[in-house]
């Protein structure tokens, strides 16, 4: 049977955007998806998360960011913040126990869907699985990276423009996704996740190198953390060996 599509409305006025959900009914722990930057919820690795949903009897709720795929918005009005608002509402439309599955940016904000929902008291993120994980990406992997003539695009023209390894267009970059980043850094302290934390990274990742994720892992320090290199594996990890480690990865946690 097919994931069921549904929309959900986020935001009032100027802000309101129209969020494209793909939901496949079954039993919990529900596998939830959040995609990375510029990705959808029709890639190979949520696919092979809903396939494997179908298989087993699992509920899988999967979505597109506004800005993204089949959701509305402009990409360029992104930030993290209505990003993170977006995951807190699909979330909240889920019931019971949940393993996150966040890639790269999905991989921030699974960290950040997780702490904003037990700071209000809900406890039904039973497990996180990080994909290259692109934790403080604004501040790390971003701002502190650019040319001294990318910085003066950002303040003069309010954007950097990068070339983009997945697309013939540029990676596009607004001072607005930059600077409500720092709103959202985690880094610097102990990140406390209640749950048990599963990390996949790719060796060859040249967007989210290894020493990134083992940053974070340093970070995770009162909570069970696996870290699974993939040494030939690349930012992406989606060829079959290695959506077949992430399966697996997800069966552990359940």
């Amino acid at each position: 049977m097919d994931a069921r599509e549904d929309n959900l409305a986020v935001g009032t006025g100027a802000e309101a955007r129209d969020i494209a959900i793909l939901r496949r009914e079954g039993k919990t722990p529900g596998l939830f998806w959040l995609g990375g930057f510029k990705s959808d919820m029709i890639g190979s690795k949520a696919q092979a998360l809903d396939a494997l949903g179908e298989e087993k009897g699992f509920a899988v709720t999967r979505f597109d960011y506004s800005g993204h795929g089949a959701s509305g918005g402009a990409f360029l009005e992104g930030t993290i913040s209505r990003w993170l608002e977006e995951s807190l509402a699909v979330f909240s439309s889920t019931e019971g126990e949940q393993i996150v599955v966040g890639s790269s940016m999905g991989g921030w904000l699974a960290l950040l869907l997780n702490r904003a929902l037990r700071a209000r008291g809900e406890k039904r993120v039973r497990g996180i699985v990080l994909i290259a994980p692109a934790v403080d990406m604004t501040q790390d992997l971003m701002r502190s990276t650019f040319t001294d003539a990318e910085l003066l695009d950002l303040w003069e023209k309010g954007r950097v423009e990068q070339p983009s390894d997945y697309s013939d267009e540029p990676y596009v970059l607004t001072r607005e996704l930059i600077e409500d980043g720092e709103k959202h850094l985690m880094f610097g302290q102990p990140i406390r996740t209640h749950c048990p934390v599963a990390i996949l990274q790719g060796g060859k990742d040249t967007d989210v190198p290894p020493a990134h994720a083992l940053k974070l892992v340093s970070h995770l320090i009162s909570d069970p953390v696996t870290f699974t290199l993939i040494p030939d594996g690349d930012h992406r990890l989606s060829r079959e060996t290695d959506i077949e480690k992430l399966l697996q990865t997800v069966l552990r946690l359940v």
